[in-house]
């Protein structure tokens, strides 16, 4: 556990957080919620038919018995992993918000209430790591209370549709390949998203733009370009994808997944017909027992990637100009 005391500083002047926080890829996803009441939960029911073959049946073989086909569906599972961070202030650091360090001329002081402050760090943290195991997780299944289980993100979700790069730039040709790919497998490209780091999507604006000669604005910056096969696909970036990867994600099917915690401010399971009532993402304060307060934030994410031959990847790709 991590104590703010009196020796965490204070200064003035407007708060602004650095490093790569944002979520865009959970943003996009959030409004599709689903809770659950199990650590696993199915991601989807695959199944496979015989590829399409001229007709062999004459009058003649329709008349007898024919010898029957089985389509046998298997299963693609996921889990939830838990998130967790303590945030405790002591009574003294509470208190003292006149308290400064650094330079102390002009403007308020942006931080009065130091629990509060912790909380919202905290909070865009679990963001942030959730983020990262939306698209870098490695699944790691339930087994014991002692198991660190982990949600499979969307690059180790995609095995079907995958075009290799072999170290080259992107270029047209691998965004089509992977398309052909992905049509061949039964993607519905309902509302395709593809996902990238900044400098593959500088990328993608150089093979899909075109820059109308102006005297006053050059260069371009793509937000979706057309495919024949896919229609329209939207760019979006998250710094959470892989250098050297791109990410082609039917958002239709995708979905975070909660595990809703059961619980009232008493403690106790509140009595209820549906068991997935509950918190998603609990704020839980501890017992004071000396001059000091806080608690902790838990919560079990996973992601529902559906079914992964609707999604594509382009791995191996330079990173550099």
């Amino acid at each position: 556990m991590a104590l703010t005391d009196s020796d965490t500083v204070n200064y003035r002047g407007e708060l602004f957080v650095y490093g790569k926080t944002k979520a865009p890829f959970l943003n996009a996803i959030s409004g599709k919620a689903k809770r659950s009441s199990s650590i696993s939960f199915p991601c989807a029911q695959p199944y496979t038919i015989a590829a399409a073959s001229a007709s062999a049946i004459s009058e003649t073989t329709s008349i007898s018995a024919v010898d029957p086909t089985t389509i046998a569906p298997t299963q693609v599972v996921n889990v939830a992993e838990i998130h967790m961070a303590q945030v405790t202030t002591s009574f003294v650091k509470q208190a003292t918000t006149g308290t400064f360090s650094g330079i102390n001329v002009n403007g308020d002081n942006p931080k009065l209430d130091e629990l509060g402050f912790q909380k919202k760090g905290q909070l865009m943290q679990i963001a942030t790591d959730l983020e990262y195991a939306c698209f870098k997780g490695s699944y790691v299944a339930e087994s014991t209370a002692a198991t660190i289980q982990k949600t499979r993100g969307m690059e180790e979700a995609i095995v079907t549709n995958t075009v290799a790069a072999g170290g080259k730039k992107l270029e047209k040709g691998m965004i089509e390949e992977l398309v052909r790919e992905m049509l061949a497998s039964g993607a519905p490209f309902e509302n395709v998203m593809m996902w990238a780091d900044a400098f593959q999507m500088q990328q993608i604006s150089d093979i899909y733009g075109y820059a109308p000669q102006d005297r006053s604005m050059g260069g371009v910056a793509i937000e979706q370009f057309l495919v024949p096969g896919a229609g329209i696909i939207r760019v979006a970036y998250s710094p959470q994808v892989t250098s050297s990867s791109i990410v082609l994600a039917e958002m239709a099917v995708i979905a975070p997944v909660f595990v809703p915690i059961q619980y009232t401010p008493d403690g106790n399971v509140a009595p209820s017909s549906n068991m997935i009532d509950g918190i998603d993402v609990l704020y839980q304060p501890t017992a004071i027992t000396a001059a000091a307060r806080g608690g902790f934030l838990f919560t079990m994410f996973g992601l529902d990637h559906g079914p992964e031959m609707y999604h594509g990847s382009i791995t191996g790709l330079a990173t550099s100009a």
